[in-house]
């Protein structure tokens, strides 16, 4: 009987230890996940960059190896589309996860009269949601580097500042409410008294960037990443342009190609930069593009798609897509199933990082971290657009990329429209995604049914007065 005790007794204590044992590993694994660095984000906005303007998109211009190199370790999207065709809307659009419009944004922000016949606000509510808000309540510290084009600049004197918005630091354009020095010399968007010349601005936000998190080593950094390039006029570096004329012709083709040239280099400055502070494996970085280009020298800057900047053809608002997060996000990977909007990023990246949203959170995009993941999905929400309310104070491409002002993407088709329903066009945008053939006639209960999604989305946007 005893030796069964003692047997008993033994074999007791010896699952109270495993057990233990075990508790006190799950526990420091679970305090380890709770105390791990959540991952640095970076979104690389480019400016006015076409679809195919980089080497891995199949652009022809100048070889880019560095944003290549992004592909090639992270993820390609073939169907990221922006929700504004010009920057300021597009910006907030990222910016806020919502449409534009409901910020009162239609086109881009100059001065009071101008904004005031756009039928739109001088500058972004600072009660708005943004990404930056969301992030630093979770414990990242913000940064802002680059162009801001949502207030300030101009006659707008009274833009609420970046800290309003969410972050911590920033060092921005003229288009902003604290144009920095160093790249304001003057009241405008760029001069040549400028300390810090004009082929060397991004350089400033890659190296403001790649400070910022190198100071912020024990918490993780959520940075908007955004130049002015690659916008025009393009002023190359002197030291590079070999035409013996300087400064060359800001909107021609081998002026391009130099700037171009050298964004990608920083943009290698940047990868290197972070493999060098030991953050490369903790960081998601994100590259696109705000809006189509323009001049789209008749299409080549964007594979050929119809339209350009200042159009809702694809040319306008489809973008490159770059995501990277090493051993997170597969390498070398192509998506070209997946649609993916602007107003997407911010629950996405939320939820990549493991950032709980505000419980009052209505944004207007999708959690897509499934398809970053690897997994391409159909879209089960409809994408919207609007660009041109009048002939006062927008802008217009050519009359060939013009486009109705008024668009809706569900599924395979796409409707652009006038807002007053003039000239209605559908297009099947997978099997056409030129947008060559009008399919309105042949196809009337689709047409009928995304011009009447359209107008309820348009008349739900919220129109400002003009006087």
């Amino acid at each position: 009987m005893i030796p069964y005790l003692n047997r008993f007794l033994i074999c007791t204590i010896t699952l109270s230890f495993v057990w233990l044992a075990s508790a006190l590993t799950a526990h420091a694994q679970q305090k380890g996940q709770k105390n791990a660095k959540r991952p640095n984000i970076i979104v690389i906005l480019t400016d006015d960059m076409g679809f195919s303007d980089v080497g891995t998109f199949g652009g022809k211009f100048v070889a880019t190896p560095n944003i290549d190199r992004l592909a090639k370790n992270g993820l390609k999207l073939n169907q990221y589309y922006s929700a504004a065709p010009i920057c300021s809307p597009s910006r907030v659009s990222l910016l806020t996860g919502m449409y534009p419009g409901k910020w009162n944004f239609s086109t881009y922000l100059d001065n009071k009269k101008h904004n005031q016949q756009a039928q739109q606000a001088d500058f972004l509510d600072p009660k708005a949601p943004t990404i930056a808000k969301v992030f630093k309540t979770a414990g990242y510290a913000t940064g802002h580097f680059g162009k801001w084009h949502m207030g300030g600049g101009r006659d707008v004197k009274d833009a609420p500042g970046f800290e309003e918005y969410g972050f911590d630091a920033h060092a921005s354009t003229y288009e902003s409410p604290d144009p920095d020095p160093a790249i304001t010399a003057t009241d405008w968007i760029w001069s040549d008294k400028d300390s810090i010349k004009r082929w060397d601005r991004t350089k400033y936000f890659v190296d403001k960037t790649l400070s910022f998190i190198a100071e912020h080593k024990d918490q993780p950094c959520f940075v908007n990443l955004w130049p002015d390039d690659v916008h025009t006029p393009w002023v190359p570096r002197k030291e590079t342009e070999n035409t013996g004329q300087y400064p060359m012709n800001p909107q021609e083709e081998a002026a391009f190609k130099l700037v171009l040239k050298e964004y990608d280099l920083q943009i290698g400055r940047l990868l290197d930069g972070l493999k060098q502070i030991g953050e490369e494996e903790n960081t998601i970085i994100i590259f696109t593009s705000d809006n189509g280009p323009l001049p789209s020298f008749k299409g080549s800057r964007a594979a050929g798609l119809r339209g350009s900047k200042l159009s809702l053809y694809e040319g306008g608002t489809r973008m490159p897509f770059i995501i990277s997060w090493p051993g997170r996000i597969p390498k070398g990977k192509t998506d070209g199933y997946s649609e993916v909007n602007s107003t997407d990023l911010l629950p996405t990246l939320a939820k990549m990082a493991g950032v709980a949203l505000p419980a009052n959170y209505h944004g207007d995009g999708l959690d897509r971290s499934t398809v970053f993941a690897g997994h391409p999905s159909a879209r089960k929400k409809e994408m919207f657009w609007e660009y041109g309310r009048n002939d006062i104070a927008f802008k217009y491409p050519r009359a060939i990329d013009k486009s109705p002002n008024l668009a809706v993407r569900s599924g395979e088709w796409k409707l652009l429209m006038n807002s007053d329903g003039t000239d209605i066009q559908l297009y099947n945008i997978i099997k056409d995604q030129k947008e060559s053939i009008n399919l309105a006639t042949d196809q009337p209960q689709i047409t009928n049914s995304l011009k009447d999604k359209l107008m309820v989305w348009w008349k739900s946007l919220p129109k400002l007065g003009t006087k």
